[in-house]
Formats: structure tokens, C-alpha cells, sequence
């Protein structure tokens, strides 16, 4: 499954609209409309904002694991204090 796959998947279950994102990358939703339809690339500088937003490891978009895991818990996994 491709990034934009993944992320269209995951923005459609946390039911955030394609223009909530764009809003909060500061595009427009034409813009990331095309980033999700893979019809651009997606700039690398989307990719963090973006999984702070949905709450999802930038893992998972990526393709290096199959299972969404959100950043709260990703942060216990790694957090050795």
C-alpha cells in the first residue's frame, strides 16, 4: 500500500476532511487532494505536520510497518526516562 493509500485510509477513519488538513498545512485542498491521489509528491516537509495532526507514526505512512500506531504511544515505546 502507498503512503497516499495510507493516509487517505487514516484521515477517513478519524473522519478528518481532506480540507482540515490543507488548513493546517496552509494549502489549499486542491493541493493535498493531490498529494493524497498521488497525482503530486508530497513534499517531505507535509509529513510531520501531517502525522502530529492525524496522531500517526510517520513509520506507518511510510510503509516501514503495517499497523497505525499513534504518536502517544510510539513516544512510551521509545521513552527510556
Amino acid at each position: 500500500m502507498y503512503y497516499t493509500e495510507r493516509l487517505q485510509w487514516i484521515r477517513d477513519c478519524k473522519n478528518i476532511t481532506q480540507k482540515e488538513i490543507a488548513i493546517h498545512l496552509g494549502i489549499k485542498q486542491q493541493q493535498y487532494a493531490r498529494y493524497e491521489k498521488g497525482v503530486n509528491i508530497m513534499p517531505v516537509i507535509y509529513l510531520a505536520p501531517i502525522c502530529k495532526y492525524l496522531d500517526i507514526s510517520a513509520d506507518y505512512l511510510l510503509g516501514l510497518i503495517n499497523e497505525p500506531i499513534s504518536l502517544s504511544k510510539k513516544e512510551k515505546l521509545t521513552n527510556f526516562n
